[in-house]
């Protein structure tokens, strides 16, 4: 039976599954893709695939779980595509936040950032993630993926826009000196059958064609998404955002956002 991963199919993950799709290793998965993180998890939970990209809180929730080593979905200073978006004001004067649950690392991100960096507690309302809706609601909008990428983009340019974006993993290192880790890839088996870390760097030497295909689909111009992939994302962890990730783990631990801290544990071959 041919393996299957899972990843989501937005642009910072597509130089993780580049091969699989188009390369060297085309053939050897079925890829089953989805827009949100959040589904890859729970097709990892129910054991319907091999291994797949999912947000690293996953890793917390879900029982005999193990982690792919080295590669990731990350950020060392600033990454563009998680976001909080307001109508301008500051994040200490918002009340209520609407949260794009597309991905759960970046949903206990957000309430990590206002209960330990900021000191206080908003109203959460849980939201599809537009814009437009989630700001009638709610003082602020998490986003993630290329949604926030376009939003970043827009309040960043000359667009007008009274929009102000807020990093999340600009806020983390601000608030840290550490680097953050989004999501990596997890199986239930104590080895998976191919090289993951092989696939990124062939995806990561092909990063000018991913940035040129996806480029149509965000809007975004393509030296802008070539260097949002090459420049803002990680796929490697380094020292620091490992120990961001021991650090996220942690407080998500203290805040009530998960209910117990499992030592990490590495699929091994």
């Amino acid at each position: 039976m041919t393996p299957r991963l899972s990843a989501s199919s937005y642009s910072n993950t597509a130089p993780l599954v580049w091969s699989f799709l188009y390369g060297s290793m085309r053939g050897t998965a079925e890829v089953i893709m989805d827009n949100a993180p959040a589904r890859s998890a729970e097709l990892l939970a129910q054991d319907r695939v091999d291994a797949a990209l999912v947000p690293v809180i996953a890793y917390q929730l879900l029982e005999e779980t193990r982690i792919v080593p080295e590669v990731c979905v990350g950020a060392q200073t600033k990454v563009g595509s998680v976001c909080l978006v307001t109508d301008g004001r500051e994040l200490r004067d918002v009340g209520s936040v609407a949260l794009d649950t597309s991905s759960r690392t970046s949903v206990a991100l957000t309430k990590i950032v206002f209960r330990e960096f900021l000191g206080f507690e908003p109203v959460w309302h849980e939201s599809e993630p537009e814009i437009g809706s989630m700001l009638s609601q709610c003082d602020a909008a998490l986003l993630i993926g290329d949604p926030a990428l376009r939003i970043s983009n827009e309040t960043g340019g000359t667009s007008g826009s009274t929009l102000r974006t807020f990093d999340l993993a600009e806020i983390w290192h601000a608030n840290t000196g550490l680097g953050f880790v989004f999501a990596m890839w997890m199986t239930k088996r104590r080895s998976v059958p191919f090289d993951l870390a092989a696939a990124r760097d062939e995806g990561i030497a092909n990063l000018p064609t991913i940035a040129a295909n996806y480029a149509t689909s965000t809007g975004l111009a393509q030296e802008r998404m070539l260097d949002y992939l090459s420049g803002s994302i990680s796929y490697s962890v380094d020292e620091k955002m490992h120990a961001g990730m021991d650090l996220y783990f942690s407080l998500a631990l203290k805040h009530g956002l998960i209910t117990q801290l499992r030592p990490l544990e590495f699929v091994t071959g």
